[in-house]
């Protein structure tokens, strides 16, 4: 026997639930904005950024050496997650600490490690 696909073939249109869904799915520009937001999370040396600075704020050398890569690398990637608002920094004498931008981020990244640990 062979896998079965779970499908709807019913004659009848559910105008209730369509009517409900359509009141609460949120905007195309919020939806937009949610996949440009899902996409930056999609790279996994940006996932090890936000990891490293989950656990406290880091300069740019720091994470270079702590992810074994050239400064040069770990600045662009810190230069997308900024544009994105993921990461904020704060100069500090000669070095820019960078930090998560905001608890929504830290909060995120806990729910994906809950969600895969499941």
């Amino acid at each position: 026997m062979g896998k079965t696909e779970a499908s709807c073939d019913c004659a009848a249109i559910h105008e209730d639930i369509l009517e409900h869904v359509r009141k609460e799915i949120v905007s195309d520009t919020e939806l937009t904005d949610m996949s440009k937001l899902f996409k930056v999370f999609g790279d996994g040396t940006r996932i090890r950024i936000m990891a490293a600075l989950n656990c406290r704020e880091m300069c740019v050398c720091d994470i270079a050496v702590l992810l074994d890569m050239t400064k040069s690398a770990v600045s662009h990637q810190l230069k997308v997650l900024r544009d994105n608002n993921l990461v904020k920094f704060q100069k500090k004498g000669k070095h820019a600490y960078y930090s998560l931008a905001d608890g929504h981020v830290k909060e995120i990244l806990d729910v994906a490690q809950e969600h895969i640990n499941e």
